[in-house]
């Protein structure tokens, strides 16, 4: 099951994984993901970003890697929420769960969606300083790497073997 919510509205881990971890009896491992704001930006102290998408859109392709990556790793569920608008430091911005059979699927698939997330989900990001300055951000190049590895496996089709429990 994929599920994906993009909202302004704060996200709870808590009660995220509270709700994620209600599966099916042949799950063996969950892992979660929690983003959360930053203060700073290099040498710049930061009042707040914010997050904008292009609605529906959005949603459709974070739905469909989701799926591609649920399928990659054998992963029987996967949660996506995301917040769009305000975030001031310390508050949530995304918030991502796996369930697999076994740990490596859920991990992999956890690390794999937070690398799509980072570079390629159709997000604009804007930070703010607490001077009033305000600038667009860009995937920073650690980003796109680790987006390319996940490239190049696929590509060479080599994916995890699953462990014995």
């Amino acid at each position: 099951m994929i599920t994906v919510t993009v909202s302004p509205d704060p996200i709870a881990p808590e009660d995220a994984l509270a709700r994620f971890s209600e599966v099916a009896e042949d799950v063996g491992a969950i892992v979660h993901f929690l983003g959360v704001m930053r203060g700073r930006s290099g040498e710049r102290v930061l009042r707040e970003i914010w997050l904008e998408h292009y609605p529906g859109m959005c949603e459709r392709l974070l739905r469909d890697r989701a799926r591609a990556i649920a399928d990659r790793f054998e992963l029987a569920r996967v949660m996506v929420r995301h917040r769009i608008g305000c975030i001031r430091p310390g508050e949530t911005i995304v918030w991502v769960g796996t369930a697999a059979a076994h740990r490596r699927q859920a991990f992999l698939g956890a690390e794999a969606l937070m690398d799509y997330l980072k570079t390629e989900a159709p997000f604009w990001k804007k930070e703010v300083a607490v001077d009033g300055r305000s600038w667009w951000v860009a995937p920073r190049a650690s980003d796109a790497a680790a987006r390319q590895r996940w490239e190049a496996e696929a590509s060479a089709g080599t994916a995890p073997a699953a462990e014995e429990s």
